[in-house]
């Protein structure tokens, strides 16, 4: 169902983040946040009036606070997000600080072609997508993404689309979420893990976050470190939520497309939050140089420096890479 090697000791073993699922997001609406690797994507993408942006994760609005200002006049800043909660409150921020030229759209990053379609735009300048969860979704509970309070096994973005995280969880076979785990979690123990799951099936369904992480922690443990130490139920809640937002086919698709709307010298920025993500960053963009469509300016990812690790816990597995579109050869 999910693709891969069938056996983990077969497949390359992916680096999860706690921080990832447990953040404080720097592009919150509070005074003085900003969003991850802020100033890294500024410098990076070096936007100019006139230009056209698209993010399509715009989340609280951060980056876009940052950057929609550098393309006024005459600039449009599109942002997407699949979620209603987020644009709303992103719309609330960026009016109450001000910021410019900014429209919001309730929509899939992947289907950014679309949305410049609707606006009549046939070209973009710069795309950014900030990949993963903000802590606005993952603190409340109502959104199930969290495995530290408990709520609904829900795990989407939008709650009008697609099937929430409990229907997975109650409704697939051992093995099948054992490949889920396994695939889009990384999770080693992902055969024990499924096991355990369908058998306290049996008493009955498993319908709220903390009564899977208890599920997972009997397989898995605590632990020594204290809390600092990863959540034994972090990879399994990725997963899950990779699985029911779809999310690594979403960017695969928004990649294959973004060089057909960029303009020559245009720049694509991806920041990502795990391997799965960034694994698949670096091999379109290498696919992408091979077919002399866009080259990668990042010689290596760029990653937050100590003291915006220190400030913002997202931050230390967030990675940046940025590509231009080349010009067609004649």
């Amino acid at each position: 169902m999910f693709g891969g090697p069938s056996s983990p000791a077969e497949r390359p073993r992916a680096r999860c983040s706690q921080t990832e699922e447990r953040t404080v997001e720097a592009g919150s609406p509070q005074p003085g946040h900003r969003a991850v690797l802020a100033d890294a994507v500024l410098r990076w993408l070096d936007p100019q009036p006139g230009q056209v942006i698209v993010d399509g994760t715009v989340g609280l609005g951060g980056h876009a606070a940052v950057l929609a200002p550098r393309i006024a006049p005459g600039g449009r800043y599109l942002g997407l997000d699949l979620d209603p909660e987020m644009l709303a409150a992103a719309r609330a921020r960026l009016a109450a600080e001000g910021v410019p030229g900014v429209e919001l759209y309730h929509a899939n990053y992947a289907d950014f072609p679309a949305v410049l379609a609707q606006v009549g735009v046939s070209q973009m300048d710069h795309m950014l997508l900030d990949l993963g969860l903000n802590s606005a979704q993952i603190d409340d509970p109502s959104r199930g993404f969290s495995f530290d309070r408990d709520g609904p096994l829900d795990m989407r973005y939008d709650r009008a689309a697609a099937r929430p995280a409990l229907e997975l969880v109650n409704a697939l076979s051992e093995r099948e979420l054992s490949d889920l785990f396994w695939e889009y979690g990384q999770e080693s123990q992902s055969r024990k893990i499924a096991r355990k799951i369908c058998q306290a099936r049996h008493a009955g369904r498993i319908t709220t976050t903390l009564a899977l992480a208890r599920v997972v922690e009997s397989v898995v443990g605590r632990g020594e470190g204290g809390p600092a130490r990863t959540h034994p139920a972090t990879r399994v809640f990725q997963a899950l939520r990779i699985a029911v937002n779809r999310e690594l086919d979403h960017l695969a698709r928004a990649l294959s497309q973004a060089a057909e709307y960029l303009r020559p010298g245009g720049k694509l920025a991806v920041i990502s939050f795990h391997s799965l993500e960034d694994g698949l960053v670096k091999r379109h963009l290498r696919s992408a140089k091979a077919a002399g469509q866009m080259q990668e300016i990042t010689a290596r990812p760029e990653v937050a420096d100590a003291r915006e690790r220190q400030e913002n816990r997202r931050s230390r597995s967030a990675k940046l890479r940025v590509a231009r579109r080349l010009a067609p050869q004649a």
